[in-house]
């Protein structure tokens, strides 16, 4: 479906020549209308904050933001009737790539925008959409990381595992002291990704979709030991794990039901809204035995980009420096708990720290899951292995599934 979906549009932008239809950017007051289409609708207040800011600054220029439910299959729908908005925001996956490959946005691979971002963010772009071309500026980015207790880690003696054995050894602790070590969410399958996408990113190999894609690789080698240390994690949950949601798992960490959650640290702002007094922390996971040596699953949020049929290329990009500055990051990042692709922009909350060298000095990598198509249904293959725990036929189908795509 993906792919089809990825074909009928390339072919149809083709065809026009991206000389679509597009917004007008006519306002009866002379002002140039531009349209910013993103998709984080937790952001939408904020970008709401920041247009009007950059509207006192530009009283010649409205900006009206499109965040409409179910934004990605809106915007393809858009991109395959060449009705683009003028700049985009979504998140570095494979329906950017998908959309990149179309020609619908501008190459940015000189633009001066590009120079202060850090370069493994640009590349996971680049990755992600197989060009070799830049078309889009990353601009927020977020990770994958162990959110702990530091109330229960202090009480029962705990320090932070900087190695998978170590790891394992805290778990246990927790569980000999009669709690649990990790609350898990299974009702969303969704919730598997994040320790699954970070045992995969630091076991299967640098090129290992480059290699599934050319046949000299499977799921059933280049991600067995991933599977197997994701359930050896599942060993340490609690009851019921497949009969909570996301929701629920906000709420019962905040409330001191486990000493560790495996989670993105998207969950930060949730968790304390259920408990604003939590002290808690993250540290990277550490997945291999060597310490220092496992990279922080961090991926693109948020990318920005200027579509390739804007009738006002100057507004557009002027909107565009704009939220690039220094100052506009970081108002984002601080009201979004996200940190910044642009070098030399920290996130100042407390409760990130232990993830802020691994991000300033580059050692991440992308989330596997971004280069694996819906269709595979990764998550939902998850959330079946959280249940039957057949490492064997999971992989088997992934394998399967992800040849059937291919040969579509």
């Amino acid at each position: 479906m993906k792919k089809t979906l990825a074909l009928l549009m390339t072919s149809a932008l083709a065809v026009s020549g991206l000389a679509g239809c597009g917004n007008e950017g006519a306002s009866g007051d002379g002002k140039v209308k531009i349209e910013f289409f993103q998709y984080k609708s937790e952001a939408k207040g904020t970008f709401d904050d920041l247009i009007q800011k950059f509207e006192k600054e530009n009283p010649k220029i409205d900006v009206v933001q499109s965040n409409p439910p179910d934004s990605l299959t809106v915007l393809k729908t858009r991109v395959a009737k060449r009705d683009l908005p003028d700049v985009v925001g979504i998140g570095g996956d494979s329906a950017f790539g998908d959309i990149a490959k179309t020609g619908a946005f501008e190459d940015v691979s000189k633009d001066e925008l590009v120079k202060d971002i850090q370069p493994a963010y640009t590349k996971m772009l680049k990755d992600v959409s197989k060009q070799t071309k830049l078309y889009g500026i990353p601009y927020s980015v977020n990770a994958d990381a162990v959110i702990y207790n530091k109330t229960m880690f202090k009480e029962l003696g705990l320090s932070v595992p900087q190695t998978w054995d170590e790891f394992i050894n805290v778990a246990e602790k927790v569980k000999e002291a009669g709690k649990t070590p990790f609350y898990f969410t299974f009702k969303d399958a969704w919730t598997a990704l994040p320790s699954y996408n970070v045992m995969a990113a630091n076991t299967q190999g640098e090129n290992f979709f480059k290699e599934l894609d050319k046949g000299k690789t499977t799921f059933a080698k280049g991600h067995k030991e991933a599977t197997d240390k994701f359930l050896t994690l599942l060993k340490y949950g609690h009851d019921a794990q497949n009969g909570k949601a996301y929701n629920d798992g906000n709420v019962a960490f905040a409330k001191g039901a486990s000493a560790m959650y495996l989670q993105g640290i998207w969950a930060i702002p949730e968790i304390k809204k259920a408990n604003p007094n939590i002290d808690l922390g993250v540290f990277p996971y550490p997945v291999t035995n060597t310490p220092g040596e496992s990279k922080v699953v961090s991926g693109v949020d948020l990318l920005l980009a200027q579509t390739s049929t804007t009738k006002h290329p100057k507004e557009a990009k002027k909107f565009l420096q704009f939220l690039l500055a220094d100052e506009n990051i970081k108002t984002y990042i601080k009201a979004q708990n996200a940190f910044s692709a642009k070098k030399g922009i920290v996130q100042e909350d407390p409760s990130v720290e232990g993830l802020k060298e691994s991000l300033a000095r580059g050692a991440v990598t992308d989330f596997p899951d971004h280069y694996v198509p819906i269709a595979v249904g990764l998550e939902k293959q998850l959330q079946v292995l959280t249940e039957n725990k057949d490492a064997k036929k999971f992989l088997k189908t992934l394998d399967q599934e992800w040849k059937k795509v291919k040969n579509r």
